[in-house]
């Protein structure tokens, strides 16, 4: 259970982002040019503390990613979900750079063939924009889908990595 998270805004690649972290690793990152409250929906209730210090580190691998300098986080995470919810994230983040997976992929890969509407409730409530890379699922018919960061940010991740033209 968390309790208290550091976070702090950064203006990367002309956008504001919210990032988020506890003393165990990243716990946040918001949609582009969002305020607190997208942070306190996911944790309502949690002692928010303005520490540029703590998230500093985070936030360097971030905007070297969205410099496309990076493809690959290395950072901690500290992201408290259901079992399920963990699954999908874990599956996430073995999508490749570049490569996007259908939301009945991703059912399929942890063994859940028949939780695909499950699979986008879990993606969806992905608190770590980017890092576990829910950008990165589509529908099976090649459609972008939706996306908590809106499907700007999403076509410009996907385009960045050249998942899409």
């Amino acid at each position: 259970m968390i309790s208290k998270i550091y976070y702090h805004k950064y203006q990367l690649s002309e956008h504001t982002y919210l990032i988020g972290t506890t003393e165990k690793g990243l716990s946040f990152i918001g949609s582009r040019d969002q305020g607190i409250q997208e942070m306190e929906q996911f944790y309502y209730g949690v002692q928010l503390v303005d520490d540029e210090q703590m998230t500093n580190k985070y936030a360097n691998q971030l905007k070297e990613y969205l410099e496309a300098k990076r493809q690959d986080f290395t950072m901690e995470l500290d992201i408290p979900g259901t079992k399920f919810q963990e699954s999908v994230w874990n599956e996430l983040r073995k999508i490749p750079y570049g490569e996007t997976r259908s939301y009945t992929e991703i059912a399929q890969a942890i063994g859940k063939s028949k939780s695909v509407r499950a699979v986008g409730s879990a993606v969806a409530k992905n608190p770590v924009l980017i890092v576990v890379p829910c950008h990165r699922v589509i529908t099976k018919s090649h459609k972008l889908g939706n996306y908590r960061g809106g499907l700007t940010m999403k076509r410009d991740l996907l385009t960045l990595e050249g998942a899409i033209d």
